[in-house]
């Protein structure tokens, strides 16, 4: 989710010894022979990517990784989700080690541009934003004028919070930490007024607290933290797979596609459902997969509605509404090209 300075110069440097190898990376062909997919995820958030005690993951982007393996394998179980920390992440995907990054990353100029990585595409519209307990009386970020604000270390956060109170002529008191998890203690600790992070991150955070009901997250959103999947350069199928497998729960979503009327579905005159599902077109075909690969993802997985309600919206504990991640007919940003 948030940037690492030490690790950004470490990767551009070893991005160029790499570019010539990953270039002629045929990354689908490497999955099918593994017969598994390797998905790079985060360390747990929950809503997001969480391993409970049995090891079973559970999020949006585990979801996402699930939804591939259901396109390549009809499979969704086929997937080996490796923890990575924020400063680890971009260096294991230039390596080989994982297929792709599914957690919480946020699309930037620097990491599209300088570390050898292409985004595919936005699973989750988000913001940085601010928790506070109930208890202080503050119902605005513009109240926090000298108050101590818990960060992570050389992370985006901290950069976005000196820009914002800077801009707003506000005083205020870091108090930082190397990890997340030290950042949430000393919060909850008391060792400072409030707690800042992406607002995805508050929300699962606050669940963590002793007493969550205690706490609540501001309304102002300081930053745009578009959060998505990332591939290597150099491998633009494999680039599509991932990008189109996102669109393709869009565009189910839209078309009212679900797990629970898919087969239903397959006999739909809509000539836009019968491309989504493969009955009319060879779709599939051309980026390397079968004709059904969409009808898989849904039926295995479900379409981007449901995924987000089950893991972060009004089915989870998070319930965070759609808001910015609604579909573009019902006033939100997530929008898909068409299959045609």
């Amino acid at each position: 989710m948030k940037s690492f300075v030490t690790a950004a110069i470490a990767a551009a440097i070893s991005v160029c010894a790499a570019s010539s190898v990953q270039a002629q990376t045929n990354t689908l062909a490497q999955v099918k022979n593994r017969g598994i997919l390797h998905c790079g995820s985060g360390t747990g958030l929950a809503g997001f990517g969480l391993p409970d005690a049995q090891g079973n993951w559970t999020g949006l982007d585990v979801d996402l990784c699930r939804a591939i393996a259901a396109a390549i394998f009809n499979d969704p179980t086929k997937v080996k989700f490796i923890p990575l920390s924020a400063k680890d992440r971009f260096t294991s995907l230039q390596s080989g080690e994982v297929d792709l990054l599914s957690r919480t990353t946020t699309w930037t100029m620097s990491r599209d541009t300088s570390l050898g990585l292409n985004f595919a595409g936005v699973n989750y519209y988000d913001g940085q934003g601010f928790m506070v307990r109930k208890k202080l009386g503050v119902d605005s970020v513009l109240k926090l004028a000298g108050a101590s604000i818990c960060t992570q270390q050389g992370t985006t956060t901290e950069l976005n919070l000196a820009d914002y109170f800077r801009a707003n002529n506000l005083k205020y008191e870091v108090v930082a930490f190397a990890s997340n998890t030290e950042t949430v203690k000393a919060y909850e600790s008391g060792r400072c007024d409030a707690f800042t992070t992406d607002a995805s991150g508050l929300y699962a955070e606050r669940l963590t607290l002793s007493a969550p009901a205690d706490h609540i997250v501001l309304p102002e959103i300081i930053s745009k933290e578009p959060l998505g999947p990332v591939v290597r350069h150099g491998d633009d199928a494999w680039l599509d797979i991932v990008k189109w497998t996102h669109f393709a729960m869009l565009n189910a979503e839209e078309l009212g596609v679900s797990k629970a009327n898919v087969d239903e579905m397959l006999k739909s005159p809509n000539p836009e459902i019968k491309r989504l599902l493969g009955t009319e077109g060879k779709y599939g075909e051309a980026i390397g997969l079968t004709n059904d690969w969409a009808y898989r993802i849904v039926k295995l997985v479900g379409n981007y509605g449901e995924v987000f309600e089950k893991n972060v919206g009004a089915g989870s504990l998070l319930k965070i509404a759609r808001g910015q991640n609604a579909l573009w007919t019902k006033g939100g940003l997530q929008y898909a090209p068409p299959i045609r």
